[in-house]
């Protein structure tokens, strides 16, 4: 473990294995977070280099110093990986030969209480991971209709509660808007019934994801994100993604297995003439999960998820 920084990243060793690192090698980390990921790839690079990306202007600082030491190996790009395809050709990168995704909230935005992220500390009611964009959960809760809340904090947090919650937020901002994490907090309990309260999860926490997923866009980021890496990678280039809820996992196992598929035409057709080829073929069948050891070390890992897909041969 890095004694500066005290936090393990998540499935690291698992991560490492997956992405089969070559010390001459070109990989990506698209979620740069602490950099826990980037400065262990880094540690088995030669004359390889690391493209590190993320939407946090203050990741990308922490990450700038943290990788120091690399720094003649290391391009770190302030971005959204929605709009990989874009960055791989602005930064001049050429086919990699691995990229690593660590889906969700980084440990220190939701450490840090004045990013809105926990709603174990009240602060103002932010949530977003890029700092320069101008949607807030504040604005979400306090402009969007009942119905929109109410399909939000359902399909995104799964929350059995939605319709109360959505209705008791619209009840509330009617008298005054709601600015922080603790009246938002207030206002969840308000609306759930007393068994749920008992539940050993926190209330909030299902809407807390929702809107942070609102916010920051990102589901619908995944999909082009996805597609954008597997052309990125050379052949044999492995592609590894960490997911922390089922949503997030949902979506990456569709989208990898729909890469991973070749022709689509009917079984009828005597030949191909859609002309798909598959342009990954999975690794993994199952998710790999971490181990008692990992989950005793962190408890927020314990959702993880980690899929991995390997770049097929070029046509």
């Amino acid at each position: 473990m890095d004694k500066d920084y005290g936090h393990k990243p998540v499935l690291l060793e698992e991560c490492l294995q997956a992405l089969a690192i070559r010390p001459d090698g070109c990989y990506l980390d698209g979620t740069l977070g602490r950099a826990g990921h980037s400065l262990a790839i880094l540690r088995r690079l030669t004359t390889g280099r690391l493209v590190g990306i993320d939407r946090d202007m203050a990741a990308i600082g922490a990450a700038r110093e943290r990788l120091a030491d690399f720094q003649d190996r290391v391009t770190l790009v302030h971005g959204n990986f929605r709009d990989l395809g874009r960055i791989l050709q602005e930064t001049g990168t050429g086919p990699l030969d691995g990229m690593l995704f660590d889906l969700g909230v980084s440990s220190p935005q939701l450490d840090e209480a004045r990013r809105g992220f926990s709603y174990m500390q009240d602060a103002p009611l932010d949530m977003r991971m890029d700092e320069s964009e101008a949607l807030s959960a504040a604005d979400i809760v306090n402009t969007w209709s009942q119905e929109e809340l109410r399909r939000v904090l359902y399909e995104y947090g799964e929350e059995r509660y939605a319709p109360r919650i959505a209705q008791a937020i619209v009840r509330r901002r009617g008298d005054r808007p709601i600015e922080t994490t603790g009246e938002l907090v207030e206002v969840i309990r308000s609306a759930m019934p007393a068994a749920a309260l008992r539940e050993k999860q926190h209330p909030a926490k299902r809407s807390f994801q929702a809107l942070r997923i609102a916010v920051n866009g990102e589901l619908e980021a995944l999909p082009p994100m996805l597609a954008a890496a597997a052309d990125g990678l050379k052949p044999g280039g492995r592609l590894a993604v960490i997911t922390f809820h089922s949503l997030e996992d949902r979506i990456v196992k569709q989208t990898l297995r729909e890469l991973a598929t070749g022709c689509t035409c009917p079984p009828q057709f005597p030949v191909c003439v859609c002309g798909k080829k598959p342009r990954l073929k999975l690794i993994t069948r199952k998710p790999v999960t971490p181990g008692p050891e990992e989950l005793a070390e962190n408890s927020r890992a314990r959702s993880a998820k980690l899929r991995v897909a390997e770049r097929t041969e070029f046509e």
